[in-house]
């Protein structure tokens, strides 16, 4: 059966809207500033027999968009082993081996019913402020194991044929240092999905289940046949790139990052066999990342291809079994924002080589993960946990954003007045770093510069960065962008600021501070794109009058 275009364009608008929508809900409701601010979240719509990708909201992040199929299907797979599905029930879950990214990442998934079969699944995902682990924040760079990093999860029933299990909220509200901002998270979630079925159960009695299904399958194969003419219109061949990783946050050891991309007619192959093999530090992640991180960084390439299952119909992994890229429990995962982030870097290196116009300088490359956490003089315990933003790469049409976030998402950065509101501490410089951008025709976009005060009495920072070693590559001869820094006082000296960096360059845990103290983040920029030779005058002298660059030589 098909559609007149016209109506497969109205079904494709109102089935994007419900994700949005979805997505809105919780961003509005969530009590977690990295939800509610930063959008580190997503929903999306999934298939009811394979879990594949079907629509994507637009405002949360395609990483997790991507793996949540993954996660769709383990629901899947339990119901087939277990049975006992029932309309109203909703699977909360947050094991990284099984369609998961890391623990703090829960997901919530729901069947929908029509005329007493599964039509399709919704799905929520957010990351929870603190689910438990050895750090406040999670993101643990000296674990060895998944335990040191929070609670794991597997799929259970939150809900039971619409009834709430009250003993599931209470089990994970007492793993956690934060259980009123993990309660206003989850109820927002809840509502989210709830929006969601009312949504597209309105959608559904407008058109009829025949014409939905039919839009879906539509628009799968729209994205399959125009991923095939895309591969096909570029040359066959195959090409090998590599990056590093600085270390695991265990052994100071760098991690290769490799990649051999293989095009024959339509069909692409991804080889990560030459990559390093799993490590003792939490850089790994599962096998079902790095292919979602695949789709994103091919979504970026090949803007135009719908966003669902159908991107990666043409492409085949390889990815070794004993590969930090593909890691079971207990294996440590926490900090698989750093690898994803690489890995689309790798990809986009590749594709300079046959698609130059398509790709982009390196972003970045870290999320620099920074978690500040006390006791405020009351008693009452407080954990600041947030990301921050640095340069893009520069790009076939221009130079890159300055002051951006990661590539793998949609997020924003927190602002500075909502972290000073929420916690007892002071930005006394949130600012752009003159010089950190790659130089090239086009120049990669700078990173920042984060100072904070501590304002309590006492505190403990912890730090789960990247590119301290390696600096993000630029493409097509563009320059490389600065490398990520870290400094902070020594709570237990009298010395003047910066003081100490972390022997890992990138990754530190205990850092002990006392009031008046500060941390200081300089952030990567941005790779450039394109020879420097051929940037305008005019360009150029506009970064010197915009203290873009110092005009100094390094």
């Amino acid at each position: 059966m098909s559609l007149d275009p016209v109506t497969l364009a109205i079904l494709k608008g109102r089935l994007e809207q419900i994700a949005d929508e979805m997505d809105a809900t919780l961003f509005r409701s969530a009590f977690n500033p990295i939800i509610a601010e930063a959008h580190d979240a997503s929903h999306g719509i999934y298939d009811a027999i394979t879990g594949e990708t079907l629509v994507q909201g637009k405002s949360g992040l395609p990483i997790f968009v991507g793996v949540m199929a993954f996660a769709v299907k383990a629901v899947i797979e339990k119901v087939a082993r277990d049975g006992n599905l029932s309309d109203g029930d909703v699977f909360i879950f947050n094991d990284p081996y099984e369609g998961g990214t890391h623990l703090s990442d829960f997901r919530l998934v729901k069947p929908i019913y029509r005329n007493g079969t599964v039509f399709c699944y919704l799905a929520s995902v957010g990351h929870w402020h603190d689910v438990g682990g050895n750090v406040p924040g999670n993101y643990n760079p000296e674990a060895t194991e998944s335990f040191q990093e929070g609670m794991l999860i597997p799929p259970v029933k939150l809900f039971s044929a619409g009834v709430l299990n009250t003993d599931i909220v209470d089990i994970l509200s007492s793993n956690s240092r934060l259980p009123n901002s993990l309660y206003g998270d989850l109820n927002g979630q809840i509502n989210a999905l709830d929006l969601g079925h009312q949504r597209l159960n309105d959608l559904l009695d407008q058109y009829g289940e025949t014409d939905i299904q039919t839009a879906l399958g539509l628009l799968k194969s729209r994205a399959n046949r125009m991923m095939r003419d895309h591969l096909q219109a570029l040359p066959n061949g195959t090409i090998s790139v590599e990056d590093f990783l600085d270390n695991d946050g265990v052994h100071d050891v760098a991690l290769k990052l490799a990649v051999d991309l293989s095009i024959d007619g339509e069909r692409l192959t991804v080889d990560f066999s030459r990559s390093s093999q799993a490590c003792a530090g939490p850089v790994n992640i599962s096998r079902s990342t790095t292919i979602a991180a695949t789709y994103v960084a091919l979504k970026h390439i090949f803007t135009d291809v719908p966003a669902n299952a159908g991107v990666l119909q043409p492409v085949e992994f390889i990815i070794p079994e004993d590969s930090f890229l593909s890691v079971k429990a207990p294996k440590p995962v926490g900090g698989y924002t750093e690898t994803i982030l690489r890995l689309i870097d790798v990809l986009f290196c590749a594709f300079e080589h046959i698609a130059p116009e398509r790709v982009n300088g390196c972003a970045y490359g870290t999320i620099n993960a920074l978690s500040m956490a006390g006791h405020r003089s009351n008693g009452a315990r407080w954990v600041m946990f947030s990301f921050f933003g640095g340069g893009h790469g520069g790009h076939p049409e221009g130079d890159g954003l300055n002051h951006g976030n990661a590539p793998i998402s949609t997020a924003t950065i927190p602002p500075l007045e909502i972290l000073e509101a929420a916690y007892p501490v002071a930005f006394t410089q949130w600012a752009l770093r003159p010089d950190s951008g790659g130089v090239g025709k086009h120049r990669g976009g700078l990173g920042a510069i984060y100072e904070i005060e501590l304002l309590e009495e006492s505190a403990t920072v912890f730090l789960f960065g990247e590119r301290g070693k390696f600096p993000p590559p630029g493409v097509v001869g563009g320059g490389a962008g600065a490398m990520n820094k870290f400094a902070y006082q020594s709570a237990d000296e009298e010395t003047a600021f910066p003081d100490k960096t972390p022997p890992l360059a990138s990754k530190i845990t205990g850092v002990k501070l006392r009031r008046g103290q500060r941390v200081r983040l300089e952030t990567p920029g941005g790779g450039g794109y394109g020879n420097a030779q051929e940037r305008p005058e005019e360009l150029i002298r506009n970064d010197l009058a915009q203290g873009y660059v110092s005009g100094k030589k390094s």
